[in-house]
C-alpha cells in the first residue's frame, strides 16, 4: 500500500472545523430541532445535554468525508443528526449502566433525573433517531448505524464477559476496540460518503477509513491510563482499578514471566482499589514497555488511515480529515 510521509501540520479543533464551519452552525440548529418533545421535561433535559455537548467529533467525520468527496446535502444533515441521537442515547445508557455521576465535567442525566428516566430519554432519542431516518428515506444510513449500535453493545458485552477472566488477548482487544469505539467512527464515515454520492468502492474505502481512526483514538484513550508516558500528569489507573485489559497491560503480560504474570494479576483481581498497589501495576507496565509498544501500535493505524485518505483528491476537507485524525493521536485528552 501506498504510504504518506509529508509531514502533516497540527491543527486546532477550530481550524479542522474550517472547511464546514457553515454546515456544523446548521446542524446544531437542525440536531436541536430533532430532539424536540411534546413533553416538557424531555425538552429540559435534551436542553441539557446539547448545552453540554463536546466537540462534536462524529458530525464533523460526517460533513468532511461528503465535502471531501462530493457536497454536503439534505442526507448529510439527516445523518449526522442520526448519529448524534443514537450516540447520545447510547451515552445516557452507559451512564446508567456504569452507574456514573458525571460525563464530560457535567451531571450525568441519571446523576440528576435518576436511573428510570435516563433509561426514558435514551430510548427517546433512540426512537427519534429512527423516525428521522424513516422520514427522510436514509435506509442506507440507517442500516450503517444500526449495524455499528449492534457492534458497540456485542463489543461492551464481550469486555464485560473477559474482564471477569483477566484473560484478554492483544486480538481479543482489537477486536472489542473496533467493535466499541471504531465502528461507530466507521459508520460516520460510510455515511458521509454515501450522502454524497460516492461509488461504493470509495464508501467502503471511507468505512475503513473510519475504524482505523477510531482504533487510535480507542488506543489514545487507553494510554492516558498511564500518563500518556509522558506529558499529562500523573496516571488514574480507573482502567485498572476498573479491571480493563487494556493493550498496555495485555502486552506487558505476555511478554511477563509466569511468576510475574501471576503477581501482576493477582493485584487486579484482589487489591484493583488500593492506589499503592495500583501504582504497582503502573510501574511494571511502564517500566516492561507497555506504553511504547501502545504507541508504536497506535501510530501504525494512524498511518493506515492516512494512507487510506491519500487515494483521494487533495482538498480543504481531506486536509481538515488528516488533521482529524492527527488530532485523535495527538490530543491531550
Amino acid at each position: 500500500m501506498f504510504t504518506f510521509t509529508a509531514v502533516i501540520t497540527m491543527m486546532t479543533v477550530k481550524e479542522i472545523k474550517a472547511p464546514i464551519s457553515s454546515e456544523m452552525k446548521e446542524f446544531e440548529i437542525r440536531f436541536r430541532d430533532s430532539m424536540k418533545s411534546q413533553a416538557p421535561l424531555l425538552n429540559k433535559i435534551t436542553h441539557y445535554i446539547i448545552k453540554r455537548k463536546g466537540k462534536q467529533m462524529r458530525p464533523m467525520f460526517v460533513f468532511l468525508t461528503a465535502k471531501m468527496g462530493g457536497n454536503v446535502c439534505e442526507a448529510s444533515y439527516t445523518a449526522a443528526s442520526l448519529i448524534e441521537l443514537l450516540h447520545t442515547a447510547t451515552l445516557v445508557h452507559d451512564d446508567v449502566v456504569d452507574d456514573a455521576a458525571k460525563r464530560r465535567g457535567f451531571f450525568s442525566i441519571n446523576a440528576l433525573w435518576k436511573n428510570k428516566i435516563a433509561v426514558l430519554v435514551g430510548d427517546y432519542l433512540l426512537a427519534k433517531g429512527l423516525l428521522l431516518s424513516v422520514d427522510n428515506n436514509a435506509f442506507r444510513q440507517l442500516r450503517l448505524v444500526s449495524d455499528a449500535v449492534r457492534e458497540m453493545s456485542e463489543g461492551e458485552l464481550l469486555q464485560i464477559e473477559k474482564t471477569r477472566k483477566l484473560n484478554i488477548t492483544e486480538e481479543i482487544y482489537f477486536e472489542i476496540i473496533r467493535q466499541k469505539t471504531a465502528s461507530l467512527i466507521a459508520a460516520c464515515c460510510a455515511c458521509g460518503a454515501t450522502s454524497a454520492g460516492l461509488p461504493e468502492e470509495q464508501v467502503q474505502a471511507l468505512y475503513r477509513f473510519g475504524e482505523k481512526v477510531g482504533i487510535a483514538f480507542q488506543i489514545k484513550d487507553d494510554i492516558f491510563d498511564y500518563g500518556d508516558g509522558k506529558d499529562i500528569g500523573k496516571p488514574t489507573g480507573i482502567d485498572i482499578k476498573e479491571k480493563k485489559m487494556t493493550l498496555p497491560l495485555i502486552h506487558t503480560l505476555n511478554k511477563a514471566e509466569k511468576s510475574e504474570r501471576r503477581r501482576i494479576i493477582k493485584i487486579i483481581k484482589n487489591h484493583n482499589e488500593e492506589k499503592a498497589y495500583v501504582k504497582k501495576v503502573i510501574d511494571f507496565v511502564m517500566s516492561n514497555g507497555g506504553v511504547d509498544y501502545a504507541v508504536k501500535r497506535m501510530l501504525e493505524y494512524r498511518q493506515e488511515a492516512l494512507d487510506i485518505l491519500h487515494t483521494f483528491d487533495n482538498n480543504d476537507a481531506r486536509r481538515a480529515l488528516e488533521g482529524l485524525v492527527m488530532y485523535t493521536t495527538e490530543r491531550k485528552r
